[in-house]
């Protein structure tokens, strides 16, 4: 695969900004982004909009941190670092994605500005603990998808926000139409968790026409983090300058190689692993 550069000793390196929650067990949240951030050769800044009592096991609680918080740590990088992408992860409130949407649109963040927005639409974890307010779903609707770049729900998170149940490439394709008819001007959705097929495919729709991303189907229970960690390969190489579709193809190489390079954690699910790349520096 094309690994996006790193930069040289004492050169300043692209900036992504992930606006997220903790993961106390280190396998996902802004840890993941950070991770993947880092062995993508960019500085990844914080914006902290949670923060999550969990291990391998589970999500057993979250502190919401205040929402006017969450937005000056935005406003305050982007005026003194700035970046060259953002994502979003858990933004566990109504008030809180309203704040982020809003901070975003004011300084130049999301579809249509000058810096792209990945959406990781984050509902639940992959155990099925809630990580977002039920009433929350409504803004994650009509305040946070519509200013996406890209959006990267799980399908279980496509059926929380579309309704749709996706379990075959038709059901796919639809799911990939409602959450671009939401607003968001690039839609994935991902095939990871669709077992009936030798084969992992991720769709992306940009409006008019459909594009596959295959990989070979993994057989690993330590996937703790994939969501997080292909929304942050997409934003590092959109950060890059990549085009949407090369940044899609790029996340779903690199999280493939995440997975491979898995490993067990604690007693329940391990992360998956970007530190494959320090062999291939």
């Amino acid at each position: 695969m094309k690994l996006l550069p790193l930069t040289p000793d004492g050169q300043t390196p692209v900036r992504v900004l992930t606006i997220a929650g903790t993961d106390s067990g280190g396998g996902a949240g802004i840890q993941a982004d950070s991770r993947t951030m880092a062995l993508c050769g960019v500085h990844a800044c914080v914006a902290v909009a949670a923060v999550t009592v969990q291990n391998s096991v589970g999500v057993s609680g979250f502190h919401e941190i205040p929402p006017e918080t969450v937005a000056a740590q935005v406003r305050c990088v982007v005026d003194d670092i700035g970046i060259g992408a953002a994502k979003t992860g858990m933004l566990a409130s109504t008030a809180i994605i309203e704040a982020v949407a809003a901070v975003c649109t004011e300084v130049g963040i999301g579809r249509d500005q000058p810096v792209p927005l990945v959406v990781d639409p984050v509902c639940a974890s992959m155990h099925g603990d809630s990580l977002l307010h039920d009433e929350a779903l409504d803004a994650v609707r009509n305040t946070l998808i519509p200013i996406a770049t890209v959006v990267t729900p799980n399908l279980d998170e496509i059926r929380l926000i579309t309704g749709i149940e996706v379990v075959d490439d038709t059901t796919a394709r639809r799911a990939a139409e409602a959450l671009h008819a939401l607003g968001a001007q690039w839609s994935i959705v991902k095939g990871g968790h669709l077992r009936t097929s030798a084969s992992s495919t991720d769709l992306l729709f940009d409006g008019d026409s459909f594009v596959e991303f295959t990989s070979p189907r993994l057989d690993t229970g330590n996937d703790h983090g994939a969501g997080d960690t292909l929304a942050a390969a997409i934003a590092s190489a959109l950060a890059h300058g990549w085009s949407v579709p090369d940044a899609v193809a790029f996340g779903k190489e690199w999280v493939t190689k995440c997975l491979e390079a898995s490993y067990d954690l604690g007693g329940g699910h391990g992360p998956v692993s970007p530190l494959w790349r320090l062999r291939h520096v």
